[in-house]
């Protein structure tokens, strides 16, 4: 059978920890994808036996890698992205759960990972090919469970919602 390499994990204590099938639905990946990503090197979460245990981090990184799948991008490129991805999150995954808004914003050859909106925009419109952003913020979001806040348009049609469910 494969082994892959234990390492330590950026998770501190009492802090959540995720098993693969937590890890598969939030980010809508298979579990065999998050084996093969185990098994390659791609994401390489905690071992304990046979059980692969994830973290904020990777769980994050996971989410953000399926969003680039899911744009197109090959894996060759998003192995560019990772090292500055995990990087960036090991020393700023505190930040995002404080609700900082973080962006990665790639080409596939050039990696930023940012907070400030204007450098953000700066970097858009500088850009000689297309660039692709997601929000590492709402991938976070998105596994512990923190509701996003509704769109202007949104909110009179949920407010309408509620009014009729309680007639």
């Amino acid at each position: 059978m494969f082994k892959t390499k234990p390492r330590s994990s950026a998770t501190l204590p009492g802090e959540r920890v995720f098993s693969s099938a937590d890890v598969a639905r939030l980010a809508g990946v298979s579990l065999r994808q998050l084996q093969w990503w185990d098994e390659q090197k791609v994401v390489s979460p905690r071992h304990e036996g046979h059980r692969r245990i994830y973290g904020p981090a990777e769980v994050a990184a996971v989410s953000v890698i399926a969003e680039l799948r899911h744009k197109g991008f090959s894996l060759q490129k998003i192995r560019r992205v990772l090292r500055p991805l995990h990087r960036e999150l090991g020393r700023r995954i505190a930040e995002v759960a404080a609700g900082t808004d973080l962006f990665l914003l790639t080409d596939g050859k050039s990696v930023h990972v940012l907070s400030d909106r204007d450098r953000i925009l700066e970097l858009l419109l500088n850009a000689r090919q297309p660039m692709y952003l997601v929000s590492i913020s709402d991938q976070y979001k998105k596994l512990t469970g923190t509701p996003r806040k509704p769109v202007r348009s949104e909110a009179p049609a949920a407010a309408a919602a509620r009014r009729s469910r309680a007639q």
